[in-house]
């Protein structure tokens, strides 16, 4: 019956979109078609085609009002059932917290209490944690770090020896460097494995920030010089170490320390070889290479490249004017 009775709700709601005027308009074109195209109205007494409609309009009245009806009283009854279950349900709570029972809970809400109390202990051991220094770093700074002792250069005196990588060596950290970059190496000394989300790490182009989330950062602080933030990158090793690759912008100049907190190490000290002279463009290697000759010559107390330069443009002066006595000349 219901199939038979919506056979035709395509054909009327495609008519009825086409009436703006809503329920009277289409109506009106129903009775226009009745009177147009057929005897509706004058084959049979208006008393006649009165009731008929009556009739049938009556009859679709009472199954609305019925349909409607039911559709209430399941949506109350749905409620309410809602309702009686929902105070049942906290009743049960209240009861067995009364009691001091043990609820029985999922599975899932089991493993999301574990997590929950897993991710307390882990921050526990983040808190106690602190940054403190590796086993190894302290092992590298055991031993008394050598300080410049140059008397030809009063300003060095009192700054640190280079590291082998030609940086330093501190409580908590250890840094290396070439021309081009800088390598950074933090280890931290923990009972558990670090996960990146653990960590606040922030490379600025003149500052840097590492750290473990809601502690002091290890550092925080302007670095020595500018770097390129699009080519610096940073790792987790080993779920224990932080390794962090800084891009020099000045590729010509070493750095004196890491960030300006850091103690100063002696550049003239700095041994160029260990940076890979054949990494270097030809223009940047010559330049090192000079760098290398005059800091040999100065620690031998001979003339630089400069020096060398400077006498051998004397001398030919000299040829040129032999009349000229220069004996009694001093030269700087």
């Amino acid at each position: 019956m219901a199939a038979e009775e919506g056979k035709f709700d395509n054909i009327f709601l495609a008519v009825a979109e086409k009436h703006h005027g809503g329920v009277p308009e289409f109506l009106g074109t129903l009775a226009s078609f009745l009177r147009r195209k057929t005897d509706f109205f004058t084959g049979a007494k208006q008393s006649e085609w009165e009731k008929l409609l009556l009739d049938v309009f009556n009859k679709e009245s009472k199954l609305a009002i019925t349909e409607n009806n039911e559709k209430i009283k399941a949506r109350e009854a749905s409620q309410r059932l809602k309702a009686e279950k929902e105070i049942a349900e906290r009743k049960a709570r209240q009861k067995e917290i009364d009691n001091n029972k043990i609820c029985d809970i999922t599975d899932e809400e089991a493993a999301a209490i574990i997590k929950e109390e897993e991710n307390k202990k882990r921050q526990q051991l983040l808190d106690s944690a602190g940054g403190e220094p590796s086993a190894s770093n302290r092992d590298g700074i055991s031993k008394p770090i050598e300080k410049v002792d140059d008397e030809s250069d009063k300003s060095e005196l009192g700054k640190l020896m280079p590291n082998a990588g030609n940086g330093c060596t501190l409580d908590k950290y250890t840094w290396t460097q070439t021309l081009e970059e800088v390598e950074l190496k933090i280890p931290f000394d923990l009972t558990f494995s670090l996960r990146a989300r653990d960590l606040v790490i922030s490379i600025g182009k003149k500052s840097l920030k590492v750290g473990i989330k809601g502690q002091t950062p290890i550092i925080d602080g302007e670095l020595c010089g500018e770097v390129k933030t699009e080519e610096s990158v940073w790792v987790l090793q080993d779920s224990k170490t932080v390794m962090i690759t800084l891009d020099k912008v000045n590729k010509m100049n070493w750095w004196s320390r890491l960030v300006t907190t850091d103690p100063e190490i002696s550049t003239r000290k700095i041994n160029p070889e260990s940076s890979k002279l054949s990494d270097l463009d030809g223009e940047t290697r010559s330049m090192v290479e000079k760098m290398m000759y005059d800091q040999r010559q100065k620690e031998l107390g001979l003339p630089t490249s400069e020096d060398r330069k400077k006498q051998d443009i004397l001398e030919k002066f000299k040829q040129q004017h032999p009349e000229m006595d220069f004996s009694k000349c001093k030269f700087n």
